[in-house]
């Protein structure tokens, strides 16, 4: 390397060079910073005398690569350590973000990395405090960022350390200083609440997030995804926590500023609805709590404000989500305010699922909400009421509605994207709705036959006909899909609120009857020359998940002898007046779908997995006989 300018080159075409040949020969010439460990100096030179910010990349990008793979003397870490923070301290200001972000992160990781050989490595939450006491916004960001990466550094396994290693490490950050700097989270937030300043508002919000997602016992859960247990936070946090201007503090963010720091502020809000019940310090506190983050949640609801936003739609749904997951509603009944919240989270339900283009991946959490809550009034005592009845109904019926809907609008552009395909997200809405279709399940029965029949009728006149329009008849095959889906997922559980079980079994047979009666007429006439169709094969896949759950819930070896209110009642509908005639049925389906449907894997896959669950449970069924 005959100059630093030279270097500078090199460096910019490794960053930038669109030529691979030129990237690849600049690697290849300066990848001798990172694996030798005789040009640290070389890389320090670099940061005090370089000119671009490439330059400085690569002496910081070096530099960690170096501190992960090798095991540098302590009193060398300790130099880098010091080295970095006056850099930052007095260059930091001048430097462009991509340079800081590495530098912070090279700082994090040696900290990391040095917990546990000396004191002074701990200090960097104290020295980062100092960042924040300068007079420029320029160092209270760089503070800021050290921070976030520092609690980032700590919550993430690293190449280069053993997972019982980075455990110990993590377990001594959390008790030593994770609490501090959540507090200097919320100082922060405080002090720049009427700044104005986004970008500093930003890195408050995601240091708050970070702390508050970060792993304290150890589970190596991603707490970050979409599904994430009890926020296990540790006792000492319990006084903020049980602060009233804790989740205020978050609230008013959400009202003060734009996508995307609004949703951090409701990211934080759903780890906070997520805190472990015993983190209180009695009912009292807990109570206090629900009824700020219930208030909270019904002002947003009121306004509507952000919610325009899809992400922010979608981490609000997430929000109103937790309430099933850490509170009963024998608690939420008693609250101050419940019936203005519960019919607002009614009313909001009730136009997501009327945008169920732009809100259907949402709806699970609104969807699971209501069904933890009708699961729970059989455990409701007191005098409160819960407003369920009102509401529940209106909910269901337009879940209904709305899938219809979906299917009267026609194919989406991508054709893998639609609804009926997508198995993940069917399942999530699927799984939540039959608990709330069995609340007043005579009623919502009655609703999905009267909805059902005139389609079904229709269906059955085009099955006369020789010709006929097909995106029609894929419109109404798609309605009949959904309508099979629904009632399938019914018959999966059997749970029931305020219905005994001889009315459900009558009540399961009256629908079952319907997708019996179906499947005579989508393979007759017509229909039966549609089988290449996909509207027909979304059909036929939604008629396999009726057969399989009709099967566990009533052709079992215990259900076939405790379901005669079922079978008396199909047999005055349709003539099928035991379970073996059903297994005929069955067994037809399954051989015409084996005739029908060679092009088509999916259909053949679910055909023969119910073949198999048909042939094991015959073997029970001869055993116990």
């Amino acid at each position: 390397m005959e100059s630093l300018a030279q270097l500078e080159v090199l460096c910019e075409r490794l960053y930038n060079s669109q030529d691979s040949t030129e990237r690849t020969h600049a690697e290849n010439t300066l990848k001798c910073f990172s694996t030798n460990i005789d040009y640290i100096s070389q890389c320090q030179y670099i940061l005090d005398n370089a000119l671009t910010p490439y330059a400085l990349m690569l002496a910081s990008s070096s530099l960690l690569k170096q501190v992960t793979e090798h095991s540098l003397s302590l009193q060398l870490r300790l130099d880098i350590r010091n080295y970095l923070v006056n850099y930052l301290a007095n260059r930091g200001p001048e430097l462009q973000p991509f340079v800081i972000g590495s530098l912070v992160q090279l700082l994090c990781r040696l900290t990391k990395f040095g917990w546990f050989d000396d004191d002074r490595f701990r200090d960097v939450a104290k020295e980062s405090i100092n960042f924040l006491n300068q007079a420029t916004s320029d160092h209270y960001a760089i503070g800021l960022k050290i921070l976030n990466q520092l609690v980032s550094e700590m919550n993430q396994p690293n190449p280069g350390m053993p997972s019982s290693h980075h455990r110990r490490v993590a377990c001594s950050f959390r008790d030593q200083c994770l609490f501090q700097i959540f507090q200097i989270s919320l100082t922060s937030l405080h002090q720049l609440k009427n700044d104005g300043i986004s970008k500093l508002q930003e890195l408050a919000l995601s240091l708050s997030l970070k702390c508050l997602s970060f792993d304290f016992v150890g589970t190596s859960i991603d707490e970050s995804s979409e599904e994430f247990g009890t926020v296990q936070i540790p006792s000492p946090w319990k006084p903020v926590l049980e602060d009233f201007s804790t989740l205020q503090i978050f609230f008013d963010y959400y009202a003060l500023t734009k996508p995307p720091i609004s949703k951090e502020s409701l990211e934080c809000l759903v780890r906070l609805a997520s805190v472990r019940r015993s983190l209180f310090t009695n009912d009292a506190a807990r109570s206090k709590f629900l009824v700020h983050l219930m208030s909270g949640t019904k002002d947003i609801l009121r306004t509507g404000q952000g919610l325009a936003d899809h992400d922010n739609y979608h981490e609000f749904c997430r929000l109103l989500g937790r309430f099933r997951v850490n509170y009963q509603l024998s608690e939420l009944v008693t609250m101050e305010g419940y019936s203005d919240w519960i019919r607002l989270v009614a009313e909001f339900t009730s136009k997501s699922l009327l945008s169920w283009q732009w809100a259907s991946s949402s709806v699970y959490y609104l969807l699971g909400l209501w069904s933890r809550l009708v699961s729970s009034v059989p455990y409701l005592k007191g005098d409160a009421p819960s407003l369920l009845d009102e509401f529940v109904p209106k909910i269901t019926e337009g879940f209904i509605t709305s899938r219809l809907d979906s299917a009267q609008a026609g194919l989406p552009d991508d054709i893998s994207e639609h609804p009926l395909d997508n198995v993940d997200l069917l399942q999530d809405q699927l799984d939540c709705f039959p608990h709330l279709c069995r609340f007043q399940y005579e009623n919502n029965s009655l609703f999905i036959i009267k909805t059902m029949e005139p389609i079904l009728q229709t269906y059955m006149e085009r099955a006369q006909l020789q010709t006929g329009d097909n995106s029609e008849l894929s419109v109404v095959e798609a309605k009949l899909a959904w309508i099979v889906h629904i009632i399938a997922a019914i018959l999966k559980i059997k749970q029931s609120v305020g219905c005994s079980a001889e009315s459900q079994e009558v009540i399961d047979a009256e629908l079952s009857a319907r997708v019996l009666r179906l499947v005579n007429v989508a393979d007759s006439g017509l229909h039966s020359q549609r089988y290449g169709e996909l509207s027909k094969q979304r059909l036929d896949r939604a008629i396999l998940t009726f057969f399989q759950n009709f099967r566990k819930s009533y052709v079992g070896d215990q259900a076939m002898h405790s379901s005669k209110q079922l079978y008396a009642r199909l047999s005055d509908l349709i003539g099928l007046n035991d379970h073996l005639l059903l297994l005929d049925f069955f067994v037809r389906k399954i051989a015409t779908n084996l005739k029908c449907y060679t092009e088509s894997e999916e259909v053949i896959d679910q055909t023969l997995s119910l073949f198999l669950e048909l042939a094991s449970g015959f073997v029970l069924l001869a055993e116990c006989s």
